[in-house]
């Protein structure tokens, strides 16, 4: 079954947050250059992450002018003895080059992947690194190379599509209840107990670190949960549109919709995710100047929606932007009180191996989903050393990786936050999976650098032998472990592989290869004294 056609008014967002005088200014005098067809100083290091980038650059056709732009200018030819005038020579003109402003969470080689071009072929009249993020804000001059793409208008901030700072001034559930509709009397049996719709959604939420602002969002506008009553049976079983037997009901679709907000988002941070396919196969480039919080929203409607539907849903009269403003007010506003996502300089704090010294470990998974099939690569595996294979108890401990503050301790799960302000969704957070109950830190616990966090087990999901799961969130983002911010502990570097769980830990001229075989290759030790 279907569901109804719903139009909607373009939503008129800026496409970017403004810039000071003398930003634009600069813009003008690179226009001007760029134009004169002078040629701004390139970026001439390599690609950071090389592969991905080059099989893009190859998949991508890079024609001198898009056929949409090109400006067929005649020359004039001599007459021969025949008096027959030769077909004039067409020259075509070269298309503006994009002028684009950096967005919180923008790297280089993320930004080649999106607009379809080398590193090299980057242009800026700034520094800007290699490898890590850049700060929000700087000009850069792009080839334009893209044929047709999806609107480059701005849909929602990254901060409402992550449980970010955003959230804190929600009260989530008063709120369900002064809506007044559907959610509020809804109720489903989960871990042995009733929740009410509220605690659905916020559980949801708050185990994949999505904003509880889009999820009720999303339930308004395509079944009328939070302010109103479903109008069939197809809105009061499959709430977020997606109708499939084994999603049926508010909590199986709620993980489906996380699932797609998380590959549209992530997809994007990581440049996995370059153009949309609808569900009639069609295809279509996402506009490289989005940022990652408009992505997973369209995303999220291109997997039910053909083009038309879609766009109408985005764009047009009492779509999905408007319903948005309605329950919450502006999303823009919100995110200027925390804006750049991801601050200026942003490092990962110091994070130390989170075991004892001279202890053997085995490094058994790189880079692999944080939370869920569909979340980032962000976690790393690591096993004590054992004669036995398979889930058996171990006295082995994890351990506190920097000081923190124990926010959550239960279901094999412990987080610290590395601030101590006692909020998940601000400030740099690690997570620990997989942690035995007995012995297991208390909720509440202010942890030192190597204080006991529990024995590694096979609790808190699926599991294969004892170990624990070890991923960091910035701001309720999940953070690749080899990105722009790379996971680092006691000096070793993660680095992703070839598919999920493989990858390598690199110091100075060391490296230790991820494997579950229990090789040599894959065995680490924190040394007490410095050395490699």
């Amino acid at each position: 079954m279907g569901k109804p056609w719903r139009p909607g008014i373009k939503k008129q967002i800026p496409t970017r947050l403004g810039v000071s005088r003398a930003a634009r200014l600069g813009l003008m005098t690179v226009l001007m250059i760029t134009l004169a067809g002078c040629n701004l100083p390139a970026l001439s290091f390599p690609a950071p992450f090389g592969s991905p980038i080059e099989a893009v650059v190859q998949d991508t056709p890079r024609p001198t002018v898009p056929p949409s732009t090109a400006i067929l200018i005649p020359t004039a030819g001599p007459v021969v003895e025949t008096a027959v005038v030769p077909t004039p020579t067409l020259t075509p003109t070269r298309a503006p080059p994009y002028l684009y402003t950096t967005q919180s969470g923008d790297y280089l080689s993320n930004l080649a992947v999106r607009f379809g071009v080398a590193v090299s072929d980057i242009q800026t009249t700034g520094n800007v690194p290699r490898e890590g993020l850049i700060n929000s804000g700087q000009l850069l001059v792009i080839p334009r190379v893209l044929g047709q793409t999806t609107p480059a208008t701005l849909i929602l901030p990254d901060s409402e599509v992550i449980f970010s700072p955003t959230a804190l001034d929600l009260d989530f559930k008063t709120f369900v209840k002064e809506s007044g509709g559907y959610l509020n009397s809804y109720t489903q049996y989960l871990g042995n107990t009733t929740r009410s719709g509220a605690e659905v959604v916020l559980i949801v939420a708050g185990e994949n670190s999505i904003n509880p602002r889009v999820l009720l969002a999303l339930l308004e506008y395509e079944s009328h949960w939070v302010l109103g009553q479903p109008g069939n049976m197809a809105q009061s079983e499959y709430p977020l549109g997606y109708i499939d037997v084994s999603y049926r009901g508010l909590y199986a679709q709620l993980n489906w919709a996380v699932r797609q907000l998380m590959l549209g988002y992530y997809g994007w941070r990581a440049g996995t995710l370059t153009q949309l396919t609808f569900p009639d196969q069609s295809k279509l480039r996402l506009a490289p100047e989005l940022n990652a919080g408009s992505v997973a929203v369209s995303y999220f409607f291109s997997r039910t929606l053909n083009q038309r539907e879609w766009s109408s849903v985005l764009y047009a009269n009492a779509g999905f932007p408007v319903v948005y403003d309605k329950l919450f007010g502006s999303p823009w506003v919100r995110a200027q009180a925390l804006e750049p996502f991801f601050p200026p300089n942003l490092v990962q704090p110091p994070l130390e191996l989170p075991f004892y010294f001279n202890q053997v470990w085995s490094y058994t998974g790189g880079p692999h989903r944080a939370w869920g099939v569909d979340s980032p690569f962000a976690a790393l595996d690591f096993a004590p050393g054992s004669t036995e294979a398979g889930c058996i108890p171990s006295q082995a401990w994890a351990l506190a990786a920097a000081p923190g503050l124990v926010l959550r301790s239960d279901s094999g799960v412990v987080l610290v936050d590395l601030d101590g302000d006692g909020k998940e969704q601000t400030g740099w957070v690690l997570m620990y999976l997989h942690i035995a109950t007995d012995k297991r830190v208390p909720l509440g616990t202010r942890l030192a650098l190597n204080d006991p966090i529990g024995h590694p087990s096979c609790e808190g999901g699926l599991a294969t032998g004892t170990h624990f799961h070890f991923a960091r969130k910035y701001n309720g983002e999940w953070i690749l472990a080899d990105g722009p911010l790379p996971f680092t502990l006691s000096g070793w570097r993660a680095h992703a592989g070839a598919k999920e769980y493989d990858g390598t830990l690199t110091k100075n001229d060391k490296t230790v290869t991820a494997c579950t075989c229990g090789s040599n290759d894959t065995n680490i030790i924190r040394l007490l004294a410095p050395g490699p």
